[in-house]
């Protein structure tokens, strides 16, 4: 199981990068874009996701992965519970979620740094 403060760990140091509390929820940023967003409970968290692999990704691993709400399906957006994540798994959603979220040449630079 992977906590909050897990999250944070992996998330603040990515480039540009900050936390928000927005409405009970604590939210990942990159300017005004959301890449994160941990239910007020801290038991989900939804990211950015391919849309036209969302269905597949939550048909794969239904007890993990769920659909956001219908008013949110219309972004890349899909919700995990983070009881049943594990730290490696996170370790590769946040930077992936974080990716949709800044230019694609910020995100190459960040990927070709760290392999």
């Amino acid at each position: 199981m992977v906590t909050l403060e897990d999250v944070r760990r992996l998330a603040l140091p990515l480039p540009g990068s900050y936390e928000a509390l927005i409405q009970d929820r604590i939210k990942f940023k990159v300017g005004r874009i959301v890449y994160l967003s941990v239910a007020p409970d801290e038991r989900s968290m939804g990211f950015a996701f391919p849309k036209e692999e969302r269905n597949a990704l939550v048909a794969s691993e239904p007890d993990k992965f769920f659909l956001p709400i219908p008013s949110d399906l219309r972004y890349n957006w899909v919700r995990v519970w983070l009881t049943e994540l594990d730290l490696d798994e996170l370790a590769e959603l946040v930077p992936d979620a974080w990716a949709m979220a800044v230019p694609k040449r910020v995100a190459a630079a960040y990927f070709d740094g760290r392999g």
